[in-house]
């Protein structure tokens, strides 16, 4: 089968974020599959961006063939990311004709957070006769209304609205990230029997083998807590807004006398106040340490008794979460707390952990004082069902054959 998969983010180990479209080409690939994934020479979302010299470039990675549509760089969610979108969109529609010609796909699959990307995939796939899926990550134009406050007579949300409605009436099958947004599709005109839900994704081949070792700050630091005897509870990741972190920070004070200690792992735009926010307390029940490669993360969490994730309420998560960093702590074997209300709960599908209120510090802490409550063999069996679950429903392998059913009309 010739795959064509359209996401402006897209991206790869070399690049870094998104790595969904990569992990599920990479086992189409080696399912026997051509695949070919068009994106953006230009995403906020990568650590290295593409070098494309000229309107389009090619690299092929893995056996995965990109094409990178040159679009112009941009910081933040203002008008420049908005011309980069819409550069993006006309680039693939001015060449539709071209690439549907060169890669001749039997299936089209439209998935870029936005909606846009739907009208060239629509036309590759009446040029060809491909089948068209669309793919929903977040369900635009409703996360800019709600995030952004955009009215919905703005140009820019009436366009996408219409987007929305047209992907979920022309594709023949729409994929979704979300598990409680099939409510939602329908009522902007969705058969029903179109949605299928496909999760986020771990590549389990990544869990397998040695670490990596640990910068020396870290070991030394998360060695020397251990040795002191004391509960390592541990964040890794960005400290922005949307983490809420400072309720996890808050909780310190809570844990007087329990032994726990709360290690946060990462940067972002929000770690300077916490700090600052953890030293007026007078804590030292909190350490932040610098941010680790990828593969050292299995060798941080080892240091770890439980792992933390937590994000601030948004009326959004009614149509359910599947964050990433929840299935690197299930493979990781740990005991999860989570302190977030969604559609749907992971953690407690999975056994893994326990779930609290976001936003309340308290409940935090009372959180972690059940999981220290808890013996030593109950929490291990905790962590234990988490990677079961993750091995179970979110192998890439497991979700590229679901998702290579949808394509081949099965």
């Amino acid at each position: 089968m010739n795959i064509l998969l359209i996401n402006h983010y897209a991206g790869s180990l070399l690049h870094g974020m998104e790595f969904r479209p990569f992990y599920l080409a990479r086992e189409w690939v080696r399912r026997g599959h051509k695949v070919t994934i068009v994106a953006a020479s230009h995403a906020h979302v990568r650590s290295i961006q593409p070098a494309c010299g000229g309107s389009e470039s090619h690299e092929t990675i893995e056996g995965i063939e990109y094409r990178w549509l040159a679009t112009p760089p941009y910081s933040g969610n203002g008008m420049a990311r908005v011309r980069n979108m819409a550069a993006f969109v006309a680039r693939l529609m001015r060449r539709a004709a071209k690439i549907a010609g060169d890669v001749k796909p039997d299936a089209v699959i439209a998935s870029s957070t936005y909606p846009l990307d739907i009208f060239p995939a629509r036309a590759m796939a009446r040029r060809t006769g491909a089948r068209l899926v669309f793919e929903v990550h977040d369900l635009w134009p409703l996360s800019p209304r709600i995030l952004g406050g955009m009215p919905a007579w703005h140009p820019f949300i009436v366009a996408m609205q219409m987007a929305e409605n047209l992907a979920y009436r022309r594709a023949d099958r729409v994929v979704s990230l979300l598990p409680m947004a099939k409510a939602h599709m329908v009522r902007h005109g969705m058969d029903p029997k179109k949605f299928v839900y496909i999760p986020n994704g771990v590549a389990v081949e990544d869990w397998e083998g040695p670490a990596a070792q640990l910068p020396e700050e870290h070991e030394r630091i998360l060695r020397g807590l251990r040795d002191d005897g004391r509960f390592v509870v541990c964040y890794a990741g960005a400290h922005g807004l949307a983490n809420a972190l400072e309720y996890f920070v808050d909780a310190a004070p809570h844990l007087t006398g329990t032994g726990a200690h709360l290690v946060l792992v990462g940067s972002g735009p929000e770690k300077p106040a916490l700090q600052e926010r953890a030293w007026r307390m007078g804590s030292d029940r909190v350490t932040f340490l610098p941010p680790v490669s990828r593969p050292a993360i299995r060798a941080l969490f080892s240091f770890a008794d439980a792992l933390y994730v937590g994000l601030r309420h948004c009326q959004l998560f009614e149509f359910g979460i599947s964050p990433n960093k929840l299935l690197d702590y299930m493979m990781a074997g740990k005991p999860v707390l989570q302190s977030i209300k969604a559609g749907n709960d992971p953690v407690r599908d999975a056994g893994c952990g326990i779930t609290v209120e976001p936003g309340h510090s308290v409940a935090i802490a009372e959180g972690l004082r059940r999981l220290m409550s808890l013996s030593s063999d109950e929490r291990t069996a905790m962590g234990a069902r988490g990677r079961a679950y993750a091995i179970q429903h979110h192998d890439y392998l497991v979700l590229a054959r679901h998702f290579e059913e949808v394509l081949s009309g099965n």
